[in-house]
């Protein structure tokens, strides 16, 4: 230490300030829970007045971890995953974890390299959402490194998994489109023959409840999308409406690809909701203040983060073989103008949103985005 430099409070000097032993300060700032509330404050108080600040690194290294996870998503770009990647380092800071992220921009051969354990010894485990990566590939992976996946649902039963219900929220949005009176139906986002996860299952959705509803799926109504961005949603609305019988309601899988068929509807001079209602899917910020704004389902992207590091937690804090979880998390159908003319629908200034439950799903009305 340089001469007349001050010396960093130790744990030691945390332990004589609060007149508790260093075990009792280790287990404060690990936030077990067998310590007297009047105990933790007063260690508390001794770490703010004298400064203490932990030493992360010796702490990991004596639990046998890095203090690192990994986030592997698609795009880092993309509003839905940077939003997400808030979500998950606010939460994995709580934990004392360092979140390394990693795209994969949709690349198998690198998706596959990461899963084979690329970032595995930097890491503790990992958060993955795959993009291209199948299950018999993940199951041939020699990697130990734990892994939750999230996101697309891929038909392996080996490793934990964090979704929303892809089926029972395409339903939704349909139903509620049905309900608005709308009986053409399109869908923007299939993907033919390439379909699977998501984009597999927010089709199924969609066409159940049009058969629900006693409506005909008609295959020419269903738009495909080689990509989920803004351009190719515009290509596919504007296929949609060079049709004899054009429709009069569309529910595009991404919030993207919404926006671009907003876009193709206003150039062709229709209206939005009142020649065709849209209804996207991510909830993402550009669509809350898109002119109409954009009615979406919105997972909780909060709860997908929260869920995600706990699983992983567990699986890195235990020694023993877990079995793997799935756990679906909640969403909810946020009703905006592109499907409500703001005319007809009431919302009380003072909340600005109507919330009513719905089993996994709520459906919220906010015309004020």
């Amino acid at each position: 230490m340089v001469r007349g430099q001050a010396r960093r409070p130790r744990l030691a000097d945390v332990a004589a300030r609060a007149g508790v032993s260093k075990k009792t300060v280790s287990n404060v700032v690990n936030n077990h829970p067998f310590v007297a509330e009047h105990t933790r404050k007063r260690v508390l108080q001794a770490i703010e007045e004298l400064g203490y600040q932990p030493n992360l690194s010796a702490r990991n290294l004596a639990r046998g971890r890095t203090g690192v996870i990994a986030l592997v998503i698609p795009q880092l770009d993309m509003p839905y995953f940077s939003e997400l990647a808030r979500h998950v380092v606010e939460v994995a800071q709580q934990r004392s974890w360092v979140v390394l992220i990693e795209q994969t921009l949709g690349d198998k051969d690198l998706e596959q390299e990461i899963i084979d354990g690329r970032l595995c010894r930097r890491i503790d485990g990992m958060i993955y959402s795959p993009s291209r990566i199948s299950a018999a590939a993940l199951r041939r992976r020699t990697s130990s490194t734990p892994i939750v996946l999230i996101g697309e649902v891929i038909d392996d039963a080996t490793l934990d998994h964090v979704s929303i219900d892809n089926v029972a929220a395409a339903r939704t949005a349909t139903q509620h489109l049905i309900d608005l009176g709308r009986r053409r139906v399109a869908a923007i986002g299939a993907m033919g023959r390439r379909a699977r996860g998501a984009a597999r299952q927010r089709l199924e959705g969609y066409q159940q409840a049009l058969t629900e509803a006693g409506l005909h799926v008609d295959p020419a109504l269903i738009g495909q999308a080689a990509r989920y961005v803004g351009e190719i949603g515009a290509a596919a609305m504007d296929q949609l409406l060079d049709l004899d019988d054009p429709p009069d309601a569309v529910f595009c899988f991404t919030d993207l690809l919404a926006l671009g068929a907003l876009r193709s509807i206003h150039r062709r001079g229709l209206r939005v909701p009142e020649d065709i209602a849209i209804v996207g899917h991510d909830d993402i910020p550009y669509g809350r203040i898109a002119v109409p704004s954009l009615t979406t389902i919105s997972p909780d992207k909060r709860a997908i983060a929260e869920t995600a590091v706990d699983l992983l937690d567990r699986r890195v804090s235990s020694r023993a073989t877990l079995p793997p979880r799935r756990v679906h998390v909640g969403f909810q159908l946020v009703v905006r103008e592109s499907t409500i003319v703001r005319e007809s629908t009431v919302v009380p200034e003072s909340t600005g949103a109507l919330s009513t439950p719905r089993s996994s799903a709520r459906r919220v009305t906010a015309l004020d985005g």
